[in-house]
This record gives structure tokens, sequence and C-alpha cells, in this order.
């Protein structure tokens, strides 16, 4: 057995994608799988990720999308962490794949879906944990009489309401494959939302909010946004983390959380939290040496690439 970790390449994105399909994800076809790892954003990336292969053979895959951001007026440089599949053969490898890419410097990494024993593995990489408090936002009983609010997912209309730094998500994001678009406008205020569906059974149940421009807007068109997603998307209920939207607004309620990890880790209680995603919002983890939590957001990553996911 002739085992080597290597970066993937570009030569190496179709037998990469055939792997995640066979071993990760089969409701997502070879061709999404190699869509997903191309970001729709331009970035400096130096790969896709990193492989482990038998000889020839493709046996495991850490996927990684990169992005450059910027935060507090500096340039910073971004690797999130997306899909993880290793044959059952050799998972005793599988950390080998992880370690390569936290080698790399000069990046803040984020994990947007660790499950099980990976949540305790980041935590002793010294991950920490993102505050995911949210909220269930239900579509109104009955149709709202105001006529205040018009919401568009009409990309020449987005184009045409949005400008500097919001612009430039939304075109960064247009192609992405899991990401959906669009803007709330109230008289010459505006709001540019990104969304994903999340499935259940094979049913888009519900939405998950991932950029809201104008938190103050957003609050007082939950109404007629969560009906709109309802009859539009099929989304029976509307998500959305308190750290995007500010405060709660009225008529949601609060998905329970976990109690706060902090300082050192509790293996029992991450432990816990590693087994039970609590509500519907799964944890999620950045590691930097300088980024606060607040400076950690959701976007350039798998949440907007990967679909069904």
């Amino acid at each position: 057995m002739s085992l080597e970790i290597s970066p993937i390449g570009n030569a190496d994105l179709d037998a990469v994608a055939s792997f995640l399909h066979r071993n990760l994800n089969k409701r997502l076809s070879a061709s999404e799988w190699r869509g997903a790892m191309s970001a729709s954003w331009k970035s400096d990336a130096p790969n896709y990720g990193f492989m482990l292969r038998d000889g020839q053979r493709v046996v495991g895959a850490y996927l990684a999308l990169y992005s450059e951001r910027t935060v507090a007026g500096r340039t910073e440089r971004f690797c999130n962490l997306a899909s993880w599949a290793v044959h059952k053969d050799f998972r005793i490898h599988s950390v080998r794949l992880l370690k390569a890419l936290l080698a790399q410097d000069g990046y803040h990494f984020t994990d947007l879906g660790p499950t099980g024993n990976v949540i305790s593995l980041n935590s002793r990489m010294k991950f920490r944990f993102l505050d995911t408090s949210a909220v269930v936002i239900p579509p109104p009983l009955w149709p709202s009489l105001s006529r205040r609010t018009r919401i568009s997912a009409d990309p020449e209309v987005i184009e045409s309401v949005l400008v500097g730094p919001e612009l430039g998500l939304y075109r960064d994001h247009a192609q992405a494959a899991a990401a959906r678009h669009l803007v709330l406008i109230q008289g010459s205020e505006s709001c540019y939302v990104m969304f994903r569906q999340r499935w259940w059974r094979r049913v888009p149940f519900f939405v998950a909010i991932l950029h809201v421009s104008n938190p103050e807007l957003f609050q007082h068109a939950t109404g007629p946004l969560a009906r709109y997603l309802l009859f539009r998307h099929r989304a029976v209920v509307t998500v959305a983390e308190l750290r995007l939207i500010g405060r709660k607004p009225r008529f949601s309620f609060r998905l329970p959380q976990p109690k706060a990890i902090t300082g050192k880790h509790d293996p029992w209680l991450i432990r816990d939290y590693s087994r039970r995603y609590y509500g519907t919002i799964p944890p999620k983890m950045y590691r930097s040496a300088s980024l606060e939590p607040e400076q950690v957001d959701e976007l350039y990553s798998e949440l907007v690439c990967i679909p069904r996911w």
C-alpha cells in the first residue's frame, strides 16, 4: 500500500468528484460535486483541498474553498473547510488531511458544518464555536394588507438596487449553486437577503438566512418575507441566526441552544454538542489568531456552493 497526501489540482477534479459522489453524498452527481469545488468568485486559491491516494486511486478528500475578504479595513485570507470523506479502509489516515489543510500559513479557517467526532477534533485543533443562537420565523396566518414591502428576486432589480460592497457580494455569489438572492424594498431603503434551502426527506422544508445587509429593514419585513418564501420556495419556516439579524423579530420564537463553550473546552459538553443539533442549526466553528467571532460569516463557503447539503 502506497499512501500519499497531495493538494487537489485541476487535473484531479473529476476523480475527486466521482469519489465524493460514491462515498459521501449520492444525491449529488459527480458533475454537481465538480461544480461545487469550483467557487463562483475570483480567488487566488492554492488548491481545491487535499486528497488521499492509494497508488492512483482516490481514497479520501477534504475540500477547501478560499477567499479574500476585507475585515476592519484589512485584506484577510480565509479557508473554508468543506466536505470531508475517507474510505472506510483508510479512516485511520483521516486526520492527515485536516493537518495538511491547517498547515497552510496565513489563513483564517472556518468549518460551518462539523458533525460527530469532527467537533471534538476541531476543538483540539484550537477551533472555537460561533454563536448560532437562532429564531424561527413562521409565515403569517393571514395575508398582510400592507403594500409597503416589495420583494424581488429578479437579477436585474437586484443589480439596480445594490451598490458598493453589497453589489460585490451579490456578483460573487450569483452563480453559486446553493445560494438564493432577493431584495426587500421599502420606499428608498433596501435590504439584500441571501439564503439557502435546507432539505428534510427530499422536501425543501425550511430556508436558512445567510446574509442580511439591512437588519433594521429586515425586522419590519419578516412577515411578508416568510410568506413569500412559503409560496415561492415551499419553505414552511424561515430560520435566521441572531448574529445576522441583530435581534429577535416580532412573532418569531427562539430555537433552544446548548450552554456556551468558552475558554478551555469541556470534553463532556463538546461530546454532548456533537451528538445533537439543538433545533435546526448545526454547530459552526472557526480558527483564527486575530479575528473575533463577529468578524466571521457564512459567505464564500460550502453553504453557498453545495446544494442539498
